[in-house]
């Protein structure tokens, strides 16, 4: 299990997010690959992660999901990978402090090149559904918990986000209701709604 920082990838530099690249085993007869190892992640995040929760979820092209994200008592890091199809996978620091408040960095996970996505607390994350139908696979850390998530608009203009809009085949994006009406970054930092 090989990781980088998403330093070269799409969008920004930012520390945190790690881009996990599985090795995987195939021939004629199909492939292997360890979607999960503990030891071997630990190596990667920098610490002991034990997860809650796995979570599923299927959409068609042109959904996009997110930005997600949920606030102390029970924030969330995610390890997000595409099981089926392909998709934009962003993740945008949130943390007040940070030096890269306000960056994002993305990568395209496929069921195909088989990466994944570390996203840890103190980010936001989205993704946007490139193949006809998609099905993402993400373990988290921490419960969901309706009363500590909040989001924030994917198309806010001071994130600037480059989302693949080309690769729809002339569908608009398509999003739920909450994620239609979230506030911007400025207006969820000026209510104290992201990281210290």
């Amino acid at each position: 299990m090989d990781a980088e920082q998403l330093k070269t990838l799409q969008g920004h530099t930012v520390d945190g997010p790690l881009l996990i690249k599985p090795k995987v085993f195939g021939d004629e007869r199909g492939w292997f690959f360890e979607s999960w190892n503990q030891k071997k992640f630990n190596s990667a995040a920098g610490e002991n992660v034990i997860f809650s929760q796995d979570n599923h979820s299927r959409s068609v092209r042109g959904v996009l999901r997110g930005l997600h994200y949920q606030l102390d008592p029970e924030p969330q890091a995610k390890l997000v990978r595409a099981s089926y199809g392909s998709i934009f996978d962003v993740a945008v620091d949130i943390r007040s402090e940070s030096e890269t408040f306000g960056n994002w960095v993305g990568a395209e996970l496929t069921s195909s090149n088989h990466h994944q996505l570390w996203i840890p607390e103190g980010f936001a994350h989205a993704f946007l559904t490139l193949s006809e139908v998609a099905e993402v696979q993400y373990k988290a850390r921490g419960f969901w918990n309706k009363e500590c998530e909040r989001a924030i608009r994917w198309n806010d203009p001071k994130l600037n986000i480059g989302w693949p809009l080309e690769r729809l085949e002339g569908k608009d994006v398509a999003l739920s209701e909450k994620d239609g009406e979230a506030p911007m970054l400025k207006d969820a930092q000026s209510r104290g709604d992201i990281f210290k």
